[in-house]
């Protein structure tokens, strides 16, 4: 019953700000430990491997990858960096033994890193800092540790954690080096720098199995796949384990297959220990948080807390006159399995079932809720939702409600239109400190319904100049009321097809969503309208003939362009009167009651 140290494996998380580089930097630590052919066609930015992920250029999940340097093996872990997946990252530093804590050499730390860095530093972890983007012409590396080193000591950091590391990096470059002004062209220094400074797995090898589930996958050929650390003993192909719950029930199942990373593949292996990363097949109902145990021994291990929801809206099932023409899942069976079967994967994800047809779904974030309709209508799914609404708390008698840390960066010139929007969304200035380029940052407390519909007029405000950044900071007595949009929308009188005619009279009442040839019913939105009241406008009407000419009357009809609104934008937008309907081919915003008369009716009541 001895301790031992597994010196031939390092678990480590890399860490950072959304856009700091973390997943630039995993592709340069892959292509340089070997373990590409040499005429492998290789991506960029090859860990973010799903479409939304591509797409958007941001990480949504965490992966898994190992490289080895010098027969030591280093798993390595990708963690988001958006605020609203930080369920993603609290539950994957269970599995690691330090953290690479990526920054911008010219940004600094954000909010992001500030929120990645707490989960760590109160984990125990002892980070690697890594000063990212050292290339770039206004980098000021020197500066950045500081601020660095000032965001340690704030966040309570001890002695052997202040003593961090620093490697100085150019990931796109595929370079390290520990000192600005030395010479490198690889990553070796970082290499070195995550062997010495990486505390190697501890434990004991002789005692019964210990595993805990922090990430699933599924296969189509052999179904779930539970992914952990090993904590105590061995695992072998075949065993007969114990799944400990969190309740304390325990079933037994037999592991199929037993994989541990090597690249970005996965190798079949007959047994692992101690410290290894796995992956195991055969055990088919684990959830996340579970423990994987000896059989004679079934000892559950402590899950980290996972942060509460803060936002929630309701998917219902479709029911405009265009319901059933564009997906292929479209009942409320359909939408309810898909429902449950992500809970088991996205850990921040809470959901309700309010009746047949409709689910109350908490997150953590827009953009953690906007990630899942748009990944479900990618998958076939048909279905509306409801405006996004905060969720209160009631302590002590009081009403508490969500509020995040906002920092802008902004040119000077935008600084007063941004200040002025805020005011009335009860943000409360924090700090403001002016940056290089012109450039001024901000930051705000503000309740986090205040920054619903925000992004949009920020964008609008400061002509794409501006960037915003939020993170969930705490729970604080309710602030108030908080406007609501101002302007009322633009709702179609009859169904049919939008003609250029009938949008050209109804451009002069508001911004149109929509060009001609487009199929709507009566009661779906087209616009925005310039006053604070619906109108109701016919952009199916066609120009009736005559047979009198008068000269100029029958030039082309301008037609200003329309809107195109993203999935994002029409939740920022919708009212409580409205919902936004999805399918794999359209996004549509509509209200609630189509009929022109029922709404009247219902407005007064």
């Amino acid at each position: 019953m001895e301790l031992i140290s597994r010196n031939d494996i390092r678990n480590i998380a890399i860490i950072a700000h959304v856009d700091h580089g973390k997943t630039t930097l995993v592709d340069a630590l892959l292509k340089q430990s070997n373990i590409f052919r040499a005429n492998e066609k290789v991506n960029e930015r090859v860990m973010d491997s799903n479409d939304l992920e591509k797409e958007r250029g941001i990480t949504i999940l965490s992966k898994n990858t190992a490289v080895y340097h010098n027969d030591i093996k280093i798993n390595i872990i990708d963690t988001p960096g958006h605020a609203d997946f930080g369920g993603e990252v609290e539950r994957v530093l269970k599995m690691v033994d330090s953290v690479l804590l990526v920054v911008d050499s010219y940004e600094g730390p954000m909010p992001q890193t500030k929120f990645v860095l707490r989960k760590s530093l109160e984990l125990g972890l002892n980070p690697i800092v890594v000063i990212n983007k050292i290339d770039k012409p206004d980098a000021r590396p020197e500066e950045v540790i500081d601020e660095v080193f000032e965001l340690f000591m704030e966040l309570g950091a001890n002695d052997e954690q202040l003593d961090f590391p620093i490697v100085y990096a150019s990931a796109r470059n595929g370079i390290a080096k520990l000192n600005v002004e030395d010479e490198s062209t690889t990553m070796e220094p970082l290499f070195k720098t995550i062997v010495e400074h990486v505390q190697p797995p501890k434990g004991y090898i002789d005692e019964p199995l210990q595993m805990l589930v922090t990430t699933l996958d599924s296969n189509e050929f052999v179904g779930k796949i539970v992914i952990g650390k090993i904590v105590r003993g061995k695992i072998s192909k075949n065993q007969t384990v114990a799944l400990v719950r969190q309740d304390g029930t325990k079933k037994n199942y037999k592991v199929s297959n037993v994989y541990t990373y090597n690249g970005l593949k996965r190798e079949d292996v007959e047994e692992a220990s101690l410290g290894d990363i796995v992956a195991l097949s055969g055990i088919l109902d684990a959830n996340i948080g579970e423990t994987i145990a000896d059989v004679n021994c079934p000892e559950a291990l402590p899950f980290v807390d996972i942060d509460e929801p803060t936002l929630n809206m309701n998917f219902m099932v479709n029911d405009s006159p265009f319901a059933g023409k564009e997906g292929d899942f479209v009942t409320s069976r359909h939408l309810r399995n898909r429902l449950m079967s992500e809970l088991e994967t996205n850990v921040s994800l809470r959901v309700e079932e309010l009746s047949p047809d409709c689910f109350k779904v908490s997150g953590r974030g827009e953009l953690h809720l906007s990630i899942l309709i748009e990944t479900m209508r990618r998958e076939g799914y048909e279905f509306q939702v409801s405006r996004p609404n905060v969720i209160f708390k009631e302590e002590n008698g009081k009403k508490l409600e969500p509020f995040e840390y906002l920092t802008i960066d902004v040119p000077e010139e935008f600084m007063g239109a941004v200040m002025e929007k805020l005011g009335p969304r009860k943000a409360e200035m924090v700090n403001m400190t002016s940056a290089v380029n012109g450039y001024t940052r901000l930051e705000f407390r503000i309740p986090a319904r205040g920054l619903i519909g925000f992004r949009n007029e920020f964008l609008t405000d400061t002509k794409g100049n501006g960037i915003m950044n939020h993170v969930f900071d705490s729970y604080e007595p309710y602030a108030g009321e908080i406007p609501g949009r101002t302007r009322g929308s633009l709702v179609v009188f009859e169904s049919g097809t939008s003609i250029g005619y009938g949008l050209f009279n109804a451009q002069e009442r508001g911004t149109l969503f929509m060009g001609p040839g487009v199929d709507v019913y009566a009661g779906m939105v087209c616009g925005e309208c310039s006053r604070a009241e619906d109108i109701d406008v016919n952009v199916c009407k066609k120009k009736h003939l005559s047979n009198t000419r008068s000269s100029g009357s029958d030039d082309a009809l301008k037609l200003i362009p329309a809107r195109d609104m993203s999935l994002e934008q029409c939740l920022e937008f919708i009212n409580s009167d409205e919902l936004v309907e999805v399918t794999p081919k359209s996004i549509r915003i509509r209200k609630a009651i189509l009929d022109s008369a029922e709404r009247k009716r219902a407005a007064r009541r």
